[in-house]
């Protein structure tokens, strides 16, 4: 789940950290700027507002371009990067979403972690950051709805790594986690994945990101989960 230019130089220097080295926002690791001038915009939520936020990587991202049509008319705002690792997203949470000040916060990560994006990445630190933010987010008020990472047979960019079974356990970790801490958890993989524990072909075009089809059946699993989180206590 790396961006275009990533891309481009990771072939050229042969790894992510070289790649980040070389980028011109290398003193911005966790890409603060990019949602700075939109997050001023937006502003607090009006009262009685709901708001959601929906923190991740790349499929968040591109999730939220259908945010309109596949929930109309609600305060729904995405907070996604492409390539991004758990650490990266922990290092924003506080700009990105505990300032926006949502009533829920859902957060999506921990594959990019597994894919090596920036570098070696054990289960046990990917859940420390997944914690991290679900605490951070308990602390301000704020419930928090932890999803699954969705199912992978292989990342494209990183072939060969043999995700699916580090997914599992990490999605049994997260489920464990949400419910002895009072957070919901939002499984997307069991719906998502074929026998071998990848994608369904139908919901992603390369194995890793859903297409439309994907996003519309991620949809109503996040609205109830969301609803189950506004649940009085």
């Amino acid at each position: 789940m790396i961006r275009k230019a990533t891309v481009a130089a990771l072939l050229v220097t042969g790894g992510p950290l070289a790649a980040q080295s070389a980028d011109p926002m290398r003193t911005d690791w966790a890409n603060l700027e990019l949602y700075r001038a939109d997050n001023a915009t937006l502003g607090l939520p009006r009262p009685g507002e709901k708001r959601v936020v929906f923190m991740g990587n790349s499929i968040t991202e591109q999730w939220t371009p259908y945010f309109s049509t596949l929930f109309p008319g609600k305060p729904y705002v995405g907070r996604g990067i492409g390539g991004q690792t758990t650490p990266q997203m922990l290092v924003r949470f506080h700009q990105d979403v505990i300032a926006l000040r949502p009533t829920v916060v859902v957060i999506l990560g921990g594959t990019n972690d597994i894919a090596g994006n920036t570098g070696p990445s054990t289960l046990e630190m990917i859940e420390d950051n997944l914690a991290s933010m679900t605490e951070i987010a308990q602390a301000n008020g704020i419930r928090v709805v932890l999803c699954s990472v969705l199912p992978a047979i292989d990342y494209p960019w990183k072939p060969g790594l043999e995700p699916a079974p580090k997914i599992v356990a990490l999605n049994a970790w997260i489920k464990d986690y949400a419910t002895r801490h009072g957070a919901v958890y939002l499984d997307f993989h069991s719906a998502m994945a074929d026998e071998h524990q990848g994608m369904r072909k139908e919901l992603s075009d390369d194995g890793v990101h859903p297409n439309a089809a994907g996003f519309r059946l991620m949809a109503p699993l996040a609205e109830r989960a969301i609803a189950a989180a506004l649940r009085p206590r």
